[in-house]
Formats: C-alpha cells, sequence, structure tokens
C-alpha cells in the first residue's frame, strides 16, 4: 500500500477496566493541547535560522505576511528542490510524534508545495515527505501540515520546503512543531495475540512503531509485523543495481529480537517503482518489444535475487506480486507497464525466483477488494492458471480495505470460500476498517456511532475469520494505531479512524470487537449491540414488502460518491415521510444509460437491463415514520452516467433529494 502518516497522543487517562467500554461523544472530542516546540513568524526582521538549500536567497520580507508583518521570501531558484531549510537537529527528538506546519503563498503563479525532512547518518542521507504535492498560488496563504517521527538516531536533521516543477520565488510563514506527550499504553487488558489465537494477528509498521511506547504497544499486542513501504523497490532498489536496506533492516532487527515473525511486502507491484524500471536500454519508455521484455524481467529477476536473498529465512512469508487483477479488463488483467510489455511472464517469473531464492517461504499474491465478485472470479481464474501451469503460488492475500458499511459478512464469506476448491493458503494481509462511507464525509473527531458500528464490523469479521480458522492462516492490521494510517490522505484528505487503538495509543471499541465483543456498550439508548449496524450473513429480505403499514410518501437520495473510467461507487438513502411504518420495503428505478451494478451491501439487488430493485435486509426492513435506511454498490457504466429521475418505495413515487 501506501505510506503511513503520523501522529502521537496526548494527556493522562484512566487506563479501561476489565469491564463494559463505553465511547462517548465527550470522549471522542477530549483532545489534548499541542505543545509547541519550535514557531518560526519572521516578526524580529530576520530569517530566524533558516537558510537555502543551494544558492538561492532566503531573506526576512514584509510584502506580505499570513500573521503579523513579516514572511520569508525564497528567490533566485534555480531547481524545483531549492527552498528554505531549518536545522531540527536537537529541537526533534526521537520516538516522538510532531506536528509540522507552515504557511506557503507564491510570488506570482501557481505551483505545488512540499514539506519534508531530509536527515543524515554519516554519508547517508534519507528524505522523508511530510506533506505531498500542495496546490499554492499568489492569491492566498495555504497550510502545509503534517506528522511526522524521527525513528533513528542521525547526524542530520532539516526541515524544508520546496516546489513540485517551477523555481518561482515564494514565501513561507508562521511555521510550528508541536507535539503532545504519549500516554503509557494500557497493560490491564488482554493482549490481541492473547486474545485471539487461531491465527497470528499482526500490523503493518514503520521504524516509528518500533521506539518508545509505540514499540511498547507492538510488542504487547502483535504476533507479526510487516514493512509497509520499507521493502518495496523504491526503497530497497532506488537506482539500478544500487540496493539499499537502510530502512527495512531495523524493523527486521526489532521483529527477531522481540520473537515476531514477518510479512514481506512486497517484491512487484505498479506502483512505488522507479521510472528506470521501465526504461528501455535506449533510454525511452519500454514498450512489447522482445528487447525491452528480456530486459525488463531480467531487471526484475535481479531485484528479487537481491531483496529475497537478503533477508532469506528472515522472512517466511512474501506478498510476491501485489495489486495484478483489474476486474473491467475482459482477461482481468491490470494494464500495467509489467503486463503491457512481458504479460504473464512477470508474475511466472516472480514467483519462479522466489521459490529459487526462498525453497521454504510461502509465496502469496495479494489483491485489494477480492471481496467484490467480479475481482474474486479474476483472481480466482489467474491463481489456478498459475498453478495448473507449476508457478508456485501458495497463498492468496486479501487486503481487507473495508469501511463500517461495506462489505457484509456473507459477501466476505463467499470471497473465503471461492479459494478453498484451490487448496491455498488465505491471508488477510492490510486490514483496516475506515469510519467514512463516502468521500464526502469528513468529521473532526471520530463519532462515537461511528466508532460502535466500526466495533460491530471488527467484531463480526474476526468471527467469520475465527471459523474460517483452517483457511485464514494470518490476519495483518494496516497499521499500529489511529496516528498512523494511510487513510488519513487517500481518497481525501481527512482525520480516519480505522484501526484498534486510537491517535493516544489507547484501546478503542473496535479492540474490544476483536478482544471480548462482550465488553461492547451503546454510547447512547438509541444503539445497542442487539440492533447493531453489523452486516447480517445473508443479503436476503427478512420480510417481504407489503403495505401492512401502508408506503406512505417517501424520499430518495441517490449519490455517487466516486467515479473511474468505466466504473462508480454510489450510496442511496430512502425516508419514509409518511405517517404510518413501512415493514418490508422494494425501492426500484430506471437508470437512463448502460449502467449495471456489480455489487450491493445492506440490500438486496435485482436488475433486469435498466430496471433496478433493491430490497432490505433482516436489520433495516422497517421504516417507521421519518426513518430512513441506507444502501450503496459498486457499478459500471459506458457513455455516460445520469442520475435516475424517478424512484417508486413499494410502489408508490418518491420524491427525488
Amino acid at each position: 500500500m501506501r505510506a503511513l502518516a503520523r501522529l502521537a497522543a496526548a494527556t493522562l487517562l484512566v487506563a479501561a477496566p476489565l469491564a463494559a467500554v463505553t465511547v462517548s461523544a465527550a470522549d471522542a472530542a477530549d483532545e489534548p493541547v499541542p505543545i509547541t516546540v519550535l514557531t518560526s513568524d519572521f516578526e524580529d526582521g530576520t530569517a530566524q535560522g533558516w537558510a537555502g538549500r543551494a544558492a538561492e536567497t532566503v531573506a526576512h520580507s514584509t510584502a506580505v505576511a499570513h500573521g503579523g508583518t513579516g514572511s520569508l521570501e525564497i528567490t533566485g531558484r534555480t531547481a524545483s528542490w531549492q527552498g528554505p531549510s531549518l536545522d531540527v537537529l536537537g529541537v526533534l527528538e526521537k520516538g516522538t510524534a510532531y506536528t509540522i506546519s507552515a504557511w506557503v503563498r507564491t510570488v506570482s503563479g501557481t505551483d505545488n508545495a512540499r514539506l519534508s525532512v531530509e536527515r543524515r547518518t554519516g554519508e547517508v542521507a534519507s528524505y522523508d515527505q511530510v506533506v505531498g504535492n500542495t496546490a499554492v498560488n499568489a492569491g492566498g496563504w495555504v497550510e502545509l501540515t503534517g506528522r511526522y517521527t524521527l525513528a533513528t538516531d542521525v547526524d542530520l536533521l532539516r526541515i524544508y520546503v520546496e516546489t513540485a516543477a517551477g523555481t518561482g520565488a515564494f514565501h513561507i510563514d508562521d511555521v510550528t512543531v508541536s507535539y503532545v506527550p504519549s500516554l503509557p499504553i494500557q497493560t490491564d487488558i488482554p493482549a490481541v495475540r492473547d486474545a485471539v489465537t487461531s491465527f497470528p494477528v499482526g500490523a503493518a509498521i514503520t521504524g516509528a512503531e518500533t521506539v518508545t511506547t509505540h514499540g511498547d504497544l507492538l510488542e504487547r499486542h502483535f504476533d507479526s509485523v510487516t514493512p509497509g513501504n520499507a521493502l518495496k523497490w523504491d526503497a530497497t532498489e532506488p537506482s539500478e543495481n544500487t540496493f539499499t536496506y537502510a530502512q527495512a533492516d531495523p524493523l527486521i532487527a526489532w521483529a527477531k529480537a522481540n520473537g515476531r515473525a514477518v510479512r514481506g511486502h512486497t517484491l512487484v507491484w505498479h506502483n512505488q517503482t522507479p521510472a528506470w524500471v521501465f526504461t528501455g536500454a535506449d533510454g525511452q519508455p519500454m514498450t512489447a518489444t522482445p528487447e525491452d521484455k528480456e530486459l525488463l524481467l531480467s531487471r526484475l529477476e535481479n531485484h528479487i535475487r537481491n531483496v529475497a536473498g537478503h533477508y532469506g529465512d528472515d522472512i517466511a512469508v512474501w506478498d510476491v506480486v501485489n495489486e495484478v487483477i483489474d476486474e473491467n479488463q475482459a482477461d482481468g488483467m491490470r494494464r500495467s507497464t509489467w503486463y503491457a510489455v512481458t504479460g504473464l511472464d512477470y508474475i511466472r517469473t516472480a514467483f519462479r525466483v522466489a521459490r529459487e531464492v526462498l525453497p521454504d517461504a510461502k509465496l502469496f499474491i495479494n489483491d485489494y477488494n477480492t471481496n467484490i465478485p467480479a475481482k474474486r472470479d479474476k483472481l480466482y481464474d489467474l491463481v489456478a492458471q498459475l498453478r495448473s501451469e507449476g508457478v508456485p503460488v501458495d497463498g492468496v492475500g486479501h487486503q481487507m480495505h473495508i469501511n463500517v458499511s461495506w462489505p457484509s459478512v456473507a459477501e466476505t464469506e463467499a470471497m473465503i470460500r471461492r479459494f478453498m476448491p484451490l487448496g491455498v493458503e488465505q491471508q488477510v494481509t492490510e486490514m483496516d476498517v475506515s469510519i467514512y462511507t463516502s468521500e464526502g464525509e469528513s468529521f473532526p473527531t471520530p463519532p462515537a456511532d461511528r466508532l460502535l458500528r466500526q466495533a460491530y464490523v471488527y467484531r463480526d469479521m474476526f468471527a467469520l475469520f475465527q471459523r474460517y480458522a483452517a483457511e485464514i492462516t494470518s490476519v495483518t492490521l494496516w497499521g499500529l494505531a489511529d496516528d498512523n494510517t494511510w487513510l488519513d490522505t487517500f481518497p481525501v484528505t481527512r482525520k480516519d479512524a480505522p484501526l484498534l487503538f486510537d491517535t493516544r495509543l489507547q484501546a478503542k471499541p473496535a479492540y474490544w470487537g476483536v478482544v471480548d465483543p462482550s465488553r461492547i456498550t451503546s454510547p447512547s439508548p438509541s444503539v445497542s449491540p442487539s440492533s447493531s449496524p453489523s452486516i447480517p450473513s445473508s443479503a436476503s429480505p427478512s420480510t417481504s414488502p407489503s403495505a401492512s403499514g401502508g408506503p406512505g410518501a417517501c424520499a430518495v437520495a441517490y449519490r455517487v460518491t466516486g467515479s473511474w473510467p468505466g466504473g462508480f461507487q454510489g450510496d442511496v438513502k430512502v425516508t419514509n415521510t409518511g405517517a404510518a411504518t413501512v415493514s418490508g420495503w422494494a425501492l426500484t428505478w430506471q437508470y437512463a444509460g448502460d449502467q449495471r451494478i456489480a455489487q450491493l451491501w445492506n440490500g438486496a439487488l435485482t436488475q433486469s437491463g435498466p430496471a433496478v430493485t433493491v430490497t432490505n435486509t433482516s436489520w433495516n426492513g422497517t421504516l417507521a415514520p421519518g426513518a430512513s435506511a441506507s444502501f450503496g454498490f459498486l457499478g459500471s457504466w459506458t457513455g455516460s452516467n445520469p442520475a435516475p429521475s424517478a424512484f417508486t418505495l413499494n410502489g408508490a413515487a418518491c420524491t427525488p433529494l
């Protein structure tokens, strides 16, 4: 997957007792006050220690200011990486999670600004991006803010601002670095690895998760670790035949010292692969020629022999290839450069070489959304074909990046059962449960009801995995705690809370959903475990739609929450605006374009041509006056994707919203 964000936590809390655990909105909003360790406001007429990274000019300015009358102006740049830099060695302490913020605007024109950290140990330099490309212009100030944890001892440490492309002048102002003191981990609650014994439970980590309080939490609760980014191609072979293990070696050393297993992730992926890998001997992008294919496969073999060989038996499980399926293609294959140049031979080569280098390791193919039937079936067909050819695919990895509304337990069970005839191991490799159900949502703090729904999802999914413990041989969470999750910036920037421990490293209701669901209680009388939004094992309606309560009036909100070439995601909310209760419902509409729904959750689907009918599930079939039910879906389209113009509920027309 992608790089993880970082943030620490917080003021003193009382550890949760071994009793029912309740989450309240007040608790969720009780955030500590940060401690500021550095401020550059440029109000004293100086550059306050900031300097250029090359020969550019860095000087105090009164032309514009974010606050007060002064700022720092950077001019005379001849390269995009040039910009203001400040020494923070001795300011940032190892193992402490800091929030770094800077306000930026251009002098003229537009560009994308970035905020990063440079660190050096001896003569080895490393560059950590804190905030990625952010659009800035001359019309106003834009804040760059991100989280950073120093995980190793260094000889040099500087923060800096650069741009993505241009060399124009820009200003910075009101730079701050702050942190909140971390809490000690709770030691009077069960360890996850002691409570779940059917399979090992792991966490994806960076170096920040192996030191101080994060390291304590990791060591206490998890059986295994996955280096989230440190083993990918850009981290291990940034230039051809120049291998570096500076990021990964400390993680593997921590695992060995603490007796933890390691999942290797990943040897081949279409992302985070340096451009040189796909550049031919002629200096041009590779195409499907015999010469380019031979060169690309030789680079792949060399990479695997070096990286996998470097760790040998220290890593017993590898995601050999990652995210190769595109269910929208007739043959099911993602049209990556790997595939465009080599066809399936890059996958065959990767597994063959990995087996030669690691004869005793378990070799996996890993992908996301494998609970969507179309994708699941394409992956099944590929694995079946490869194994029939003798390609040593030992297992299938299900990433399980899911949310509080999708997928259902039934869909996930179907995912597991689909691969059982192949006789392969199955592992959950990157699990997290977003509190969001659409890209349009954003919460300043996690709402109590979402945390409760999340707890039930973890409860139901882990119960399912344990029922299939003969098939599921490992479950890994994509992160240690909510202070460090890739979902803070994907698919949009907002604070998510997808893991078992919060930003203060304290156990959440989600933790109890895994460890002891009997300790989950409701944050309010209106929500309880008996009426929880846990997803049923069957999507079939528990009651047939009827007018026993009268359909009454109704309103429908239909939204497309995400769209991409040939596909889209949507959600629908139906509200009973009448005076009578609806007992069992069927919502119908007609598509005007060539749209097909491929996957639906929180309801049961029937589609015939453009006509769509969605009926209730067992837990959302009764709509009292004023009550609503929501469901979501994934679909495909060609040409155009217009929203339906009319809806009926149990045969009565509804008001579109």
